[in-house]
Formats: C-alpha cells, sequence, structure tokens
C-alpha cells in the first residue's frame, strides 16, 4: 500500500512538472537603419547620438560622405552605403539599361566615396531591384568583397534578398518604414507596428531617414524599448538572428 501511494505521488508530481512551462518567453529584437546620411553635418550627428547600436546607411553622392563615415565608425556605429538605384539618378545610380561592367564601375566608385562599410541598402531601387540578373551579379560581388546586403524592399518586385538567400549571402529585409508620413504622430505608430511585429515574429527590422520629426521620436521613445520587452540589437547580429532566413512578410517557409 505505501509503495503504491508513493507511485501515485511521483505521478502527481510528474503531472505538475510536466505542466509548467519552462524555458524563457520568446526574445523581440529590433534594429534600426537611418538612410540618406552624408548631406548636413550637425543633422546627421544627431542620429550618432541616439541611445543604441543605431546603422548608418552614408549616400556615396552627398557632400560629407566620407567624412560622416568616418565619425559614424569613430562613434561605433555600423556604417553602410546607401547604394543609389533606378529611379535615383546621379553618377553613382545603377540602372537597368546599363552594362554589368558600368554598374560594377559605379559600385567601385561609391565604395571608394564611403569609407568603412560593412555592407550596402538600396536607396530608391524599385526598378532595379527587380532586375533578377543584375542583383544575382551584385549578390556575388558583395560576397567575394566580404559585404552584407540589406533589401530596403522599395517594390514589392524585389528579387535582390532572393538572389541573397540562393548564394547564402549575410543579409536582412526590411519589415517596416518609420517615416513615410513626416509626423511625430504617424511615426510614433510606425514604431509601435515595428515593435509588435518584434514580438509576434520575434524580430522587426525599421528604416527611417534624418528628418526632425523621426529624430525626435527616436530620441524620446528609444530608451523605452527595454520596459517593452525589446533588445535593440545591431544589424549584424540581426543578420545572424534571422540566419537568412524570410520573415512570413516576405517570403514562406523562410524562402523569399
Amino acid at each position: 500500500m505505501r509503495f503504491a501511494l508513493i507511485i501515485a505521488v511521483l505521478c502527481s508530481l510528474a503531472g505538475v512538472a510536466h505542466a509548467t512551462p519552462v524555458g524563457e518567453p520568446q526574445k523581440a529584437y529590433l534594429t534600426l537603419i537611418i538612410d540618406d546620411l552624408g548631406q548636413n553635418l550637425p543633422r546627421d550627428r544627431r542620429v550618432l547620438a541616439l541611445p543604441g547600436p543605431v546603422t548608418t546607411a552614408i549616400m556615396p553622392d552627398t557632400p560629407h560622405a566620407a567624412e560622416f563615415a568616418r565619425e559614424a565608425h569613430k562613434a561605433g556605429k555600423i556604417v553602410i552605403l546607401h547604394m543609389p538605384m533606378d529611379p535615383a539618378t546621379g553618377p553613382f545610380a545603377w540602372h537597368p539599361e546599363l552594362p554589368i561592367e558600368e554598374l560594377g564601375r559605379r559600385l567601385d566608385a561609391a565604395f571608394k566615396a564611403v569609407p568603412y562599410t560593412a555592407g550596402i541598402n538600396n536607396h530608391m531601387g524599385s526598378r532595379m531591384t527587380a532586375q533578377p540578373e543584375a542583383m544575382a551579379w551584385l549578390m556575388g560581388e558583395l560576397q567575394r568583397r566580404n559585404k552584407f546586403f540589406v533589401d530596403s524592399r522599395t517594390s514589392a518586385k524585389t528579387v535582390a534578398a532572393a538572389e541573397a538567400q540562393k548564394i547564402d549571402l549575410a543579409h536582412v529585409s526590411r519589415d517596416v518604414f518609420l517615416d513615410d508620413e513626416r509626423t511625430e504622430a504617424a511615426i510614433t505608430t510606425q514604431l509601435q507596428t515595428a515593435i509588435k511585429l518584434a514580438h509576434k515574429q520575434g524580430s522587426a527590422v525599421m528604416i527611417g531617414h534624418p528628418y526632425p520629426q523621426t529624430l525626435a521620436v527616436l530620441e524620446r521613445e528609444l530608451p523605452k524599448l527595454k520596459a517593452q520587452g525589446i533588445d535593440w540589437i545591431d544589424i549584424k547580429l540581426m543578420i545572424s538572428v534571422r540566419s537568412n532566413q524570410a520573415m512570413a512578410g516576405h517570403g514562406k517557409n523562410g524562402k523569399y
């Protein structure tokens, strides 16, 4: 009888232990990229003062591209090349009608204009990122240079991240644009959208611009992320977290 009672108690305890959840809640990670830098030093320096690992995306055809890249690198921020692509214009911009040799020449010149780059993302590029041949060449070239790629997803027709995934190039895709509408209220709403998405899918990649309204919201709200259960991480760690997999909004079963 005593043995049977012991067995019953042990089974009961085992059932309780099995029903008790073990392990921690899912992590929620957020990363932030600020585009269009290099045009205005006093404005852009506010980006460097943001309290965390912001990624600085610097345009090659701006007057302070090299100087700001040096300042960002010295401040411990990750620098990426904000590469102009059609419909962007200018001496560095990629267009679908250009031969690969000219695309390569423009990419070389852009990297020389922006030192300390760890990777690139596209500036505009709705037509260009839909070109499979050019995007496949770009991803191979970035792999050769040991650079990563961020698909800004300026078009639903983009194949850029899909081409990166084919060769296992380190990359991520943008989830939320913060400031398509330049009001503090709208930007705050977009930031909350990113936070909710990070809790839902484990991570979110945000892109914003150095507009006064965007910077005001970020200066006010970013220090509150920890209290909202968010880990703000740099872009390289986000690439590791995502392991080159597409989120549900970008593809299916991890594929773009």
